[in-house]
């Protein structure tokens, strides 16, 4: 996967990303992540690869300062549309590269993001410096089983899957390890399909 070929995968599907992210097992998972998302009035929330905005859907916004990023502008302009009325920044940017000063967001919300960026340890690392100490980092994302190793099925389609546009086989316990520097595991729980989908949240140290 590049940055080039996944704006080409994501401008085809964003007009029928809705049907299939944003419904069914899907909306049901995202109500899982977000049904008890721990967001306090008045805070700073970054939305990394917020796509056409199905996460925003689930969250009350108004007592929120939210900023919201993805590096596909046509994804971003179905977001735009539906939340014209609120007060939410949309900004193109890439994943593995914020224009955010360090320590700038209270919450960061990563939703399948770490297994579509090229390098989601880059990905990863971003997201720490821009998070506040005593920050939380929410990812939703689809990841290989705790040992990292993938079946054999998974790993015949994971060439064709990540043509798509997506990885099936990015280790989480990897990419933490040799990638996170002030952070801690709080929660880890599965959403889907198995535990393939996971609900996981990091807390940063708030001394470092």
């Amino acid at each position: 996967m590049n940055n080039s070929w996944n704006k080409i995968i994501y401008k085809a599907a964003s007009p029928i990303y809705d049907s299939v992210f944003n419904a069914g097992m899907f909306r049901r998972a995202r109500l899982n992540v977000f049904g008890d998302a721990p967001f306090r009035g008045g805070s700073t929330v970054l939305f990394v690869g917020v796509g056409t905005g199905a996460d925003l859907e689930l969250i009350e916004l108004g007592h929120l300062d939210i900023t919201a990023v993805d590096y596909s502008r046509d994804m971003l302009k179905k977001a735009e549309v539906k939340f014209k009325d609120n007060d939410i920044r949309f900004l193109e940017m890439d994943a593995q590269n914020l224009s955010f000063e360090e320590e700038t967001f209270d919450y960061v919300v990563a939703s399948l993001i770490l297994s579509v960026v090229p390098d989601p340890g880059a990905c990863l690392r971003e997201m720490e410096r821009v998070l506040n100490k005593n920050g939380e980092l929410i990812i939703f994302d689809k990841f290989t089983p705790p040992d990292g190793k993938l079946s054999f099925g998974k790993k015949l389609i994971r060439p064709i899957i990540s043509a798509l546009g997506t990885d099936i086989g990015v280790d989480f316990e990897d990419v933490f390890q040799k990638n996170n520097h002030t952070m801690m595991k709080i929660e880890d729980k599965p959403v889907m399909m198995n535990g393939m989908y996971r609900k996981i949240v990091l807390k940063k140290h708030l001394e470092q």
